[in-house]
């Protein structure tokens, strides 16, 4: 599994499409190099695809287009990855499931479930260049906390990032995390995170089930490995429909826990974990192999995103959960000069909120 995890960090986490360079030239392809990558495709979903009857769907799906010439004219390189994973999601409706184009030559392996020593380097760089995911860690007026999380990465490199994050705002009344701009990662993360979020007694947040080994992962949390524990205090998780996969299961996991309040938008509905497969020197394919199971829902968020507690615009999310913070923190406030602090605070930030509301009322209405 911990290959699976590897690629997941490389081909969902947003940020590194900002650390990769712009795509690279088209490629022209012809017709055995479209017949080799569509057999190959077919082979390996058939073989390890997470559901073995709807692999069957997409070859079915697929040998009709072929024999419909539906494929004759593709020549662009992308334009075929392009159209591969629109027919396959077509019947799959997974969003994980995609066909990806590189101008450069994959590299190959001889056991797919292992990592070259040069990704393995490519890892560990690009962990400590976007810091283990923390984007930005806050105290934000009033003493609330707030983490901007692009990815959950490494959670053994970046253990000591998640402890001194959580250490810096150990005094705050309520945490932010903002997951509006994240793209998944590493489940061990997730738990790890997690861990800071309630008490000395293990939770178990979320198992992944394994179709070629008939084997269910469970993800608990693992108090020992929280430095400091929050398991009373407020929190808030902001969400976009870009916040997908690993960020998902974050939000669902301590939606259905109760353990915060999740604000904006439904995300975008992907739980199915998996890895990259090369195809061709041009041509890989990311194949879902497992799924989630939640030990409450018994199910997961799988097209269908996670619903929010609070739904509204992702621009609007983090002034609300603000908001909200404050508000719980005035309650408590006993010192008279310090509550009156508050309140101009949220006047003001009531205000900017409303401001914003009706900026976008407007502008909808051009």
């Amino acid at each position: 599994m911990s290959v699976l995890i590897f690629t997941c960090m490389f081909v969902l986490c947003p940020d590194i499409k900002a650390q990769q360079p712009p795509p690279g030239a088209d490629l022209t392809i012809d017709s055995a190099t479209r017949t080799a990558v569509i057999d190959l495709m077919l082979k390996e979903l058939n073989e390890t695809y997470v559901f073995p009857e709807t692999a069957k769907k997409m070859e079915a799906d697929m040998r009709s287009r072929l024999a419909a010439n539906e494929y004759d004219s593709v020549t662009s390189a992308r334009s075929f990855a392009e159209k591969l994973t629109a027919d396959l999601q077509s019947v799959s409706k997974d969003k994980h499931l995609r066909v990806r184009y590189s101008y450069d030559v994959l590299p190959s392996r001889q056991d797919r479930r292992e990592p070259t020593e040069a990704e393995i380097e490519q890892s560990k760089w690009f962990n400590k260049r976007v810091n283990y995911g923390f984007t930005k860690v806050e105290r934000l007026d009033g003493n609330i906390g707030y983490i901007d999380l692009r990815g959950f990465n490494d959670h053994e490199a970046g253990a000591e990032t998640v402890a001194a994050a959580m250490t810096f705002l150990q005094n705050t009344d309520a945490l932010i995390f903002d997951l509006r701009q994240n793209g998944g990662g590493n489940p061990a993360m997730i738990a790890l995170i997690s861990s800071y979020l309630f008490g000395d007694k293990a939770v178990h947040l979320n198992d992944l089930y394994w179709r070629k080994e008939n084997r269910t992962d469970e993800f608990w949390t693992k108090p020992e490995s929280a430095k400091i524990k929050f398991p009373n205090k407020d929190v808030y998780v902001l969400t976009s429909n870009y916040t997908f996969s690993g960020a998902e299961e974050f939000s669902y996991n301590l939606k259905n826990l109760k353990r915060a309040t999740i604000i904006g938008e439904t995300t975008g509905g992907g739980a199915h974990p998996g890895g990259m497969v090369r195809l061709s020197d041009h041509f890989g394919v990311f194949i879902p192999v497992g799924r989630a199971i939640n030990p409450i829902s018994k199910t997961n968020w799988e097209g269908t995103g996670v619903e929010p507690d609070i739904k509204l615009p992702k621009e609007q999310a983090l002034k609300t959960a603000y908001l909200m913070a404050l508000n719980k923190s005035l309650t408590t406030m006993k010192d008279e000069t310090a509550k009156t602090g508050l309140k101009v605070l949220i006047e003001r930030t009531q205000k900017e909120l409303d401001e914003m509301k009706a900026a976008k009322t407007e502008k909808a209405k051009m």
